[in-house]
C-alpha cells in the first residue's frame, strides 16, 4: 500500500468522523429546541400557588395543578406496584429458560405487547374494568400503564441476567444452596443495576401517557386520593387545557408540561445515577 492510498484513507476516515459527529449533533437538537421552549413558556405559570392549589373555574384567574399532581404520583406508584414484581419474574423465568416452549411463546407476547399502541390498551382496559364495574377509576388507569411498564421491566429483567456468568449459579448451587436463594441472593443482585435502570424507564415511560388515562381516569377538577374514583393527573390536565379555548388553562397546560418534562428528566437522570451507583463488575 502506498502513500497516497494511506493519505486518501485517513482523510476518508476523518471526514466519516465529522459526518458522523455532525448526525450525533443534529440528533439532539429537536430534543434542545422542545426543552427550550417549553421551559420559556412554562416557566413564568410556576409558583407555590401553582403547585398548591386545585384549578379555579372557568372565569377565575389563579388556580393550580396539585390534583393532577397527587393524582399522577398515586397513579404511577399502584401501576408500579402490580408491574415491577410481575416483570421481574417473568424476566428471572426467560433468563432461566432459554429454548422451552413457554418461554418462547412469552417472548413473543412481550414483543407483540410492546407494540401495541396505548390507547388501544385504554379501550381494552375500559371494556375489562371500567364497563364491568360501572365507574372510571384511577385504579383501571394504573391496570393499563402496569401492561404498559411490562415490556421494559421483562425485557431488561431478562438480557440483564443472561449477561451475568453461569457459573455464578453453578458455584451457589454447587455449595448446596436451594435454586430460589441462588436466584434471589447470587444472580438478581448481581443484575440490579440492569433491573433497577429497566424499572426506572418504564416509571419514565408511562409518566406523560394520556391516552390510556382517557379511558380509565377520567379526569377529576378536584384533589382526591380514592382510587376506586375519576382521577386527575398531569397529562390529562395537559391534554384538555391544552385543546380549550380559555388562555387561563393554556398557561396551567404549559406550567404542567414543564412539571413532567423536568420529572421525566430527573428519573432518567435517576436511573443513570443508579446505574452506575449499583453496578457489578463480574
Amino acid at each position: 500500500m502506498n502513500a497516497a492510498n494511506i493519505k486518501f484513507r485517513i482523510v476518508k476516515s476523518k471526514i466519516m468522523q465529522v459526518v458522523i459527529i455532525a448526525f450525533a449533533f443534529a440528533i439532539t437538537l429537536p430534543l434542545l429546541f422542545i426543552i427550550f421552549y417549553i421551559f420559556r413558556q412554562g416557566i413564568t405559570k410556576i409558583n407555590w400557588t401553582f403547585l398548591t392549589r386545585i384549578p379555579k373555574p372557568v372565569g377565575e384567574l389563579g388556580g393550580g395543578i396539585a390534583n393532577a399532581l397527587l393524582g399522577s404520583v398515586l397513579i404511577v406508584f399502584v401501576a408500579s406496584i402490580i408491574a415491577i414484581p410481575f416483570g421481574i419474574l417473568c424476566g428471572i423465568y426467560l433468563s432461566e429458560n432459554k429454548t422451552s416452549r413457554l418461554s418462547y411463546w412469552s417472548r413473543l407476547t412481550v414483543d407483540v405487547l410492546q407494540g401495541v399502541p396505548s390507547i388501544v390498551i385504554g379501550i381494552v382496559v375500559y371494556f375489562w374494568i371500567v364497563k364491568t364495574v360501572g365507574t372510571f377509576s384511577a385504579f383501571s388507569g394504573s391496570i393499563a400503564l402496569a401492561i404498559m411498564m411490562l415490556p421494559i421491566l421483562i425485557r431488561s429483567t431478562e438480557e440483564t441476567l443472561k449477561l451475568i456468568p453461569s457459573t455464578l449459579k453453578e458455584a451457589g448451587l454447587a455449595l448446596g444452596l436451594p435454586y430460589h436463594k441462588v436466584i434471589l441472593r447470587v444472580i438478581v443482585p448481581c443484575g440490579i443495576s440492569g433491573i433497577l435502570s429497566g424499572v426506572m424507564l418504564s416509571i419514565a415511560r408511562i409518566a406523560g401517557e394520556t391516552a390510556p388515562l382517557l379511558f380509565t381516569a377520567f379526569g377529576n377538577p378536584y384533589l382526591s386520593t380514592n382510587i376506586l374514583k375519576p382521577m386527575q393527573s398531569l397529562p390529562l390536565l395537559i391534554f384538555n387545557y391544552a385543546t380549550s379555548p380559555y388562555d387561563d388553562w393554556h398557561d396551567l397546560a404549559w406550567g404542567a408540561a414543564l412539571i413532567l418534562l423536568l420529572t421525566v428528566l430527573l428519573l432518567n437522570i435517576i436511573t443513570k445515577i443508579t446505574t452506575r451507583r449499583w453496578s457489578v463488575q463480574l
